[in-house]
């Protein structure tokens, strides 16, 4: 579904003016969040929790207990930011930072998109692999045909397809508990914090930070309550903004657990999409493959022509270029030059000879935890000014939760950068 097909059915949701029935404001207000916290169980997301599991088992579920809150804060501050104003991330950036910050972070989403746009493709080619089809003639013709669906505004026929492919990954659950893992081990991972200080638990550390507060579900979730307009109240927004950090992220520990009860303790790395198939073989047998093949396919389909057309969006919407997927490119060079370019830029390197693509989904989910911390503190800056919220500046507690995540971001990426610099003298 493009953006604009996403406005305008938000637009046709009326505002609720009777308080005594909650029930109904409630149902009419969920959805933005468990939509974009869920956005990161796509294809870097599911490779990143597959190589936490496989590498260090239930380690590392401390590690998203931590960063569910951090989700939870982080989602919360964008929601209500978009209920207050009623105007998306790169409005308030231009308008309140100034054309040089801008510049700044609109460079840093576009770079970290970027990345992802990347790794939906390579997903798309993975999934390819598993049915046996050469990613040459599959990649090629997904870009073209994703692409075109965009532009002609008929994507939204196939997205309910590629949504529902998707499903397949709750298949994950359902493999953690057909495993019977140990759940006092898996109990002890969530509340006993293992470290290791090396350069693949920190690499995979920053990646499940990245692939789970994503920069870009904060522009969609903001973006998306801004577009309700009137009837949302920033409680409703908060309640939605948790419950979707929530539910995303207990799909997210499944898959870790499940991973880690079969792979973790087999020893099997995941190099490969099928190494990440086979912690489903408890739950599908045979069939694993082509089980995790569909929900990789959709997931990274699904994600393939948002992403493009999301960054468009943002950026020009930052600089005041006309946008719009009904426009030519006469009307709309930079918008729509955005957006083809990142969508041959994500086909050709996942045609790219001899790549690694659980490496390179990490690769790319670690690029947007460090990206993350120039997102958070644009974001601190306008939730605590007084003539951008009112009275709904963050308080005492927030400010302390969010800027701990952003230093404990801030921290992992520099650990990360020595640690990688140091490997290459």
């Amino acid at each position: 579904m493009n953006l604009d097909a996403v406005t305008n059915r938000l637009r046709r949701i009326r505002p609720l003016h009777r308080p005594r029935r909650p029930m109904l404001a409630l149902l009419a207000v969920l959805g933005p969040g468990l939509i974009a916290a869920n956005a990161g169980n796509d294809a870097g997301g599911i490779a990143t929790y597959a190589s936490v599991g496989a590498e260090y088992g239930y380690g590392l579920l401390w590690a998203l207990v931590l960063i569910t809150i951090s989700l939870a804060i982080v989602q919360e501050m964008a929601a209500r930011m978009g209920v207050v104003t009623g105007k998306g991330f790169a409005d308030l950036v231009r308008e309140q930072m100034g054309v040089r910050v801008t510049a700044f972070v609109m460079a840093t989403l576009l770079i970290a998109n970027a990345g992802l746009v990347v790794s939906e493709f390579v997903g798309i080619g993975a999934a390819a692999a598993l049915f046996g089809l050469s990613r040459w003639l599959v990649v090629p013709p997904m870009a073209f045909v994703l692409w075109w669906l965009v532009l002609r505004g008929s994507y939204g026929r196939v997205e309910q397809i590629f949504l529902a492919m998707t499903l397949f990954f709750f298949a994950y659950p359902l493999a953690a508990f057909l495993v019977r893992p140990n759940w006092l081990a898996v109990g002890r991972g969530f509340v006993r914090p293992s470290l290791h200080w090396n350069g693949s638990y920190i690499t995979l550390l920053i990646a499940l930070v990245g692939t789970t507060i994503t920069p870009y579900m904060q522009l969609y979730l903001q973006s998306a309550v801004a577009e309700k307009g009137g009837g949302v109240s920033p409680a409703q927004a908060r309640l939605d903004a948790y419950i979707g950090a929530i539910f995303g992220d207990i799909i997210s520990a499944f898959i870790i657990i499940a991973t880690g009860a079969t792979l973790f303790f087999s020893h099997t790395a995941v190099n490969t999409a099928a190494d990440a198939a086979r912690a489903l073989e408890p739950l599908a047998g045979a069939y694993a493959e082509i089980i995790f093949g569909a929900g990789l396919f959709g997931a990274s389909a699904l994600a393939a022509a948002v992403l493009p057309l999301a960054t468009a969006y943002t950026v020009t919407e930052a600089f005041g270029f006309e946008k719009g997927v009904s426009r030519t490119f006469s009307e709309a060079p930079v918008f729509l030059g955005l957006f083809t370019g990142l969508t041959a830029l994500g086909a050709l390197v996942a045609l790219i000879p001899g790549i690694n693509v659980i490496k390179l989904l990490i690769v790319t989910q670690v690029l947007n935890g460090l990206a993350l911390p120039i997102v958070l503190v644009s974001i601190l800056r306008l939730v605590n000014d007084p003539e951008v919220m009112g009275k709904h500046v963050n308080g005492r507690i927030y400010n302390v939760l969010a800027w701990a995540t952003v230093v404990a971001v801030a921290t992992l990426s520099t650990v990360y950068l020595v640690i990688t610099v140091l490997g290459m003298v």
